[in-house]
């Protein structure tokens, strides 16, 4: 644990670009911290969590408000699968669940009338946010699953080869509009203007700050709403029946306590992790994944000294992922254009050859997928776990089986 002013715990090893930018938000808020999976983002690092009184970032946020990961349990074994078994089912998840930019694919009954299209919330966007068309597009969009390093996994417990299905991603276009738009009238620009990225602290008593809130919330209703429907058509698919949903958002904020305070949390990449709380944490593509909980033994008379101070100065929150070790463009290389046309400027430091290498060496069986979402590009997730043993047990390791992402080429704004 590391403590700067009001930067209460630092898990893991993290660059010096990375230290200030926390050190920056910490500038700004009451107490920050940094999990293991921590690097450089916009304002805020990714594996970032900050604490404000009464106010709210919008950038700490994100555009991707309330992306975030979905693990269910199912009554099927691996054994019951063959190899070949297994890749017609890779191929039938990736024709029917849709990957990039809107629903292109088969399947035709997300929850397009969701309650959350009725809640009154819609009614605090601005005349300009031209909501009819913002909540056209939300529901094309709904179930959709974008992508960078979003995904749908099938996995296989290591305990005893139980599948689970896990999915990661967030609010699609409708959260990136809500972001977009209160960041420019944070800066006195009207709504859809682009500006340029600030700190944005909304006072949660004034009437933008309240407004914010509501629409955030909708983006988060919107995100667990698009994640259980995907994660359930794959349990559909493959012919299984849900035993147990895990979900958290780890972009998002939340009213909580600490320090005998009540604070504004925003955890930007992070995961909630209080005592007994569940959380499934992906690794990279060709890694293990875990389902986590808060760990329990700070409360008990016989805890080891220093887990309960060790989970409070982490704000009671843990990883969300590997972390990044490479930038995209260090692991793809340059690139020109998009789709079919795009074309190689100059060589990243991973090779088609050293993905495939990795996936076939760990019997992944791969449907989409780019050099920048290669395992090489991230930290190995058992180190990062490591590093945050004091704030988590492991309750389940799940193995990769099926991997489905977005194409090496799609083009996606809504990515996180």
């Amino acid at each position: 644990m590391e403590e700067s002013g009001k930067v209460t715990a630092v898990f893991g090893q993290h660059d010096e670009k990375t230290i200030e930018q926390l050190r920056n938000v910490a500038s700004r808020a009451a107490y920050a911290a940094l999990m293991a999976d921590g690097h450089m983002g916009y304002l805020m690092p990714i594996g970032g969590v900050a604490a404000y009184r009464n106010e709210v970032s919008v950038p700490g946020v994100g555009y991707d408000i309330a992306c975030g990961n979905a693990a269910i349990m199912t009554d099927r074994f691996i054994h019951e699968f063959d190899r070949r078994e297994l890749g017609r089912l890779a191929d039938e998840i990736q024709r029917t669940i849709s990957f990039g930019m809107g629903r292109s694919n088969r399947a035709d009954d997300a929850p397009v009338d969701h309650e959350l299209f009725k809640s009154d919330a819609w009614s605090l966007l601005p005349t300009d946010a031209k909501v009819s068309e913002l909540k056209s597009k939300a529901r094309n969009q709904l179930g959709t699953v974008g992508s960078g390093n979003h995904y749908v996994d099938v996995f296989a417990d290591r305990a005893d080869g139980r599948i689970w299905v896990g999915v990661h991603f967030g609010s699609r276009g409708l959260g990136h509009t809500i972001a977009s738009g209160f960041l420019a009238l944070a800066a006195n620009a009207k709504w859809g203007q682009r500006v340029k990225e600030s700190e944005a602290l909304l006072d949660l008593d004034a009437p933008i700050g309240q407004d914010y809130w509501s629409l955030m919330n909708l983006a988060g209703q919107y995100a667990y709403a698009g994640r259980e429907w995907v994660a359930r058509k794959v349990v559909e698919i493959l012919g299984a029946h849900e035993l147990e949903l895990v979900h958290n958002h780890h972009n998002f904020s939340w009213v909580e306590e600490h320090f005998g305070e009540r604070l504004i949390v925003v955890r930007k990449g992070a995961t909630p992790a209080f005592p007994g709380q569940k959380g499934f944490i992906g690794g990279s593509m060709g890694d293990d994944a875990v389902i986590v909980q808060g760990t329990t033994s700070g409360n008990q008379k016989n805890a080891v000294s220093g887990v309960r101070q060790n989970q409070e100065n982490a704000l009671y929150s843990t990883v969300h992922g590997a972390g990044r070790v490479m930038s995209r463009t260090q692991a793809r290389g340059k690139t020109k254009g998009w789709g079919p046309k795009a074309r190689v400027i100059s060589p990243g430091l991973v090779s088609q050859e050293m993905l495939d290498s990795w996936i076939n060496e760990r019997e992944v069986i791969l449907r989409g997928g780019g050099l920048d979402e290669a395992p090489q590009a991230y930290r190995r997730l058992p180190d990062v776990l490591a590093a945050q043993r004091d704030t988590i047990e492991v309750l389940h390791t799940l193995r990769p089986v099926i991997v489905v992402m977005a194409g090496a080429n799609e083009f996606d704004p809504y990515k996180d």
